[in-house]
């Protein structure tokens, strides 16, 4: 265990003591900071991961060539300090930092700094098959993929150490948001010849070395990830010396050690818990409007849920007001569209299917399903900002189910298991939802692109429809933000017709910290980053 900064005459009793115990017995140990993670990271090669989990984790290590502003959507420099666009929009110049200092670890000390090479790996390791890294670890590049990166990337050069030039086939209005997203966190090309000479190419992304201002120093998986602060990071160390991510997947258990001070930050509140923390002094409790959506998506691929009647009779059969006054309580509000009314471009217009079990049952028989049906009906086994409790939605729509007929058989799989059986379309029905990654419509629509509804791909519904496939292709290379948001009204009324997924909320952003922490920030997006964040 790497050692946290504690008084001199308490280090002999402590070193003895599990983290929990440590954190409430030295509330003085110089800036560290503990955040109550909801769940264990899949890995640190953030080009394949999905879930905010192993983004929190990872986003602490890597940088990106740009990012967004602490707290907002607007793109800022990062690993490059500024670019070009050509008038077309279809060449982008990226001019990069100098002098940027690697991480190291026992098994590798850099030689260099970034340069264009890293930010070539990046693109090419989840781009070009015949690159050695990708098939590493996995070559399901999720985020890549479903946005159609290899499509829109015509070429990506080295136009001298510190230049890179990216043509694209088509312009493509988010691309400087979508490369400020997780997915394009730059890993150290020469790190990875290092590690393919020696034969363990997987130390890549099991040990990892980035640019970002945390390094990596131990991580058990299901207890605890502990970073270092970087000293030589580009934009000036971290304020905090030492960030704890002491994983603790019960909400109450989270609370219970915020309460105790034995974490400082933590995710996901339950809602029943939430006029308690709000009471406790010690506490702060921060909100805004959560960009996401909470859905069960049809497989449309398979019967019967490949005809649309028995789709809009599934929604018209479910109690979604009652789902969201039981479930969500005062953190959500039932979801009609699949972006949220924060998000620009939300279509006001369209109407929900209404609660109506006698029409339901109507739908079900013309469609031939007069007697009902059997299926099952996946849901999530953690919690998350969109969802709070999987299992009781699960169990209150396998109640009004029920009553039309249909028998619900209600299925749960470990987190990792369940995400990859359902982009692989193992369900017919299941329950996910997402918050947005870049702060445009595209990101949340592009769940439904037909690019993502391959095997493997994020789109749950194994839904492709043209009409609505190509308004998302019109939007993505119109610059015009009023002629696209035109185009992302159209889409949404189409989405409703076809009722790929039952919309069931859009959750508010609660997230308790207490006190003695200075300037952390709310993200749209859901993350957990601690760069700029400080310790009274």
């Amino acid at each position: 265990m790497t050692p946290i900064r504690l008084r001199p005459n308490k280090t002999a009793l402590l070193c003895a003591l599990a983290l929990p115990a440590l954190m409430a017995l030295t509330p003085a140990a110089a800036k560290t900071l503990v955040y109550c993670s909801e769940g264990s990271p899949e890995n640190f090669y953030p080009g394949i991961n999905t879930t905010g989990t192993s983004f929190d984790a990872n986003s602490q290590i890597y940088g990106r060539i740009v990012d967004f502003e602490r707290g907002g959507t607007k793109v800022v420099p990062g690993l490059a300090e500024r670019w070009t666009v050509s008038k077309d929009g279809m060449e982008y110049t990226f001019f990069l930092r100098k002098g940027v200092k690697w991480h190291s670890n026992k098994l590798f000390t850099p030689t260099r700094d970034f340069n264009a090479d890293d930010f070539l790996f990046m693109l090419e390791r989840q781009w070009k098959e015949n690159d050695p890294y990708f098939k590493v670890t996995s070559s399901n590049h999720t985020y890549f993929n479903d946005m159609g990166m290899t499509k829109l990337l015509k070429s990506a050069d080295k136009v001298d150490e510190y230049t890179v030039r990216i043509a694209l086939n088509r312009p493509e209005a988010p691309f400087l948001s979508n490369l400020a997203m997780e997915f394009a966190g730059v890993q150290s090309k020469e790190y990875a010849i290092a590690m393919l000479k020696a034969g363990t190419p997987e130390k890549l992304d099991q040990e990892p070395l980035g640019t970002g201002p945390f390094m990596l120093v131990q991580y058990q998986k299901d207890a605890v990830v502990r970073y270092k602060a970087f000293p030589h990071f580009w934009g000036g160390k971290a304020k905090i010396d030492d960030l704890i991510f002491a994983i603790t997947p019960d909400a109450s258990v989270r609370w219970a050690k915020l309460q105790k001070g034995e974490c400082h930050v933590m995710p996901y509140p339950n809602p029943a818990d939430i006029e308690a923390i709000r009471k406790d002094p010690n506490v702060a409790v921060l909100e805004q409007p959560g960009l996401n959506v909470g859905y069960l998506a049809y497989n449309t691929q398979k019967k019967p849920f490949d005809d649309v009647r028995v789709r809009k009779a599934l929604n018209m059969a479910i109690d979604k007001k009652a789902i969201v006054s039981a479930v969500y309580l005062s953190t959500g509000i039932p979801a009609i569209n699949p972006i949220p009314p924060a998000q620009w471009s939300y279509n006001k217009a369209v109407k929900d299917d209404a609660f109506n079990p006698a029409e339901a049952k109507k739908l079900l028989a013309a469609a031939g399903y007069a007697n009902g049906f059997s299926t099952d009906l996946w849901a999530m086994p953690v919690q998350r900002p969109y969802n709070p409790n999987a299992k009781r939605i699960a169990e209150l729509m396998q109640a009004d189910l029920a009553k039309v007929g249909v028998k619900a058989e209600i299925k749960q799989f470990e987190w990792g298991e369940y995400r990859k059986r359902m982009q692989q379309g193992e369900h017919q029905m299941g329950m996910l939802g997402w918050t947005g990654d870049n702060g445009d419509p595209d990101n949340f629509l592009n769940l439904l692109g037909c690019d993502a509804a391959k095997p493997g791909g994020g789109n749950m519904a194994k839904w492709c429809f043209k009409p609505f496939e190509d308004l998302l292709q019109k939007a993505r290379v119109e610059s015009n933000p009023a002629e696209r948001t035109k185009l992302y009204e159209k889409a949404q009324v189409i989405f409703k017709e076809q009722a790929p997924w039952f919309t069931i909320a859009h959750a508010v952003q609660i997230k308790p910290i207490r006190k003695e922490v200075i300037d952390f920030k709310l993200s749209p997006f859901g993350r957990h980053t601690f760069y700029g964040v400080d310790m009274k």
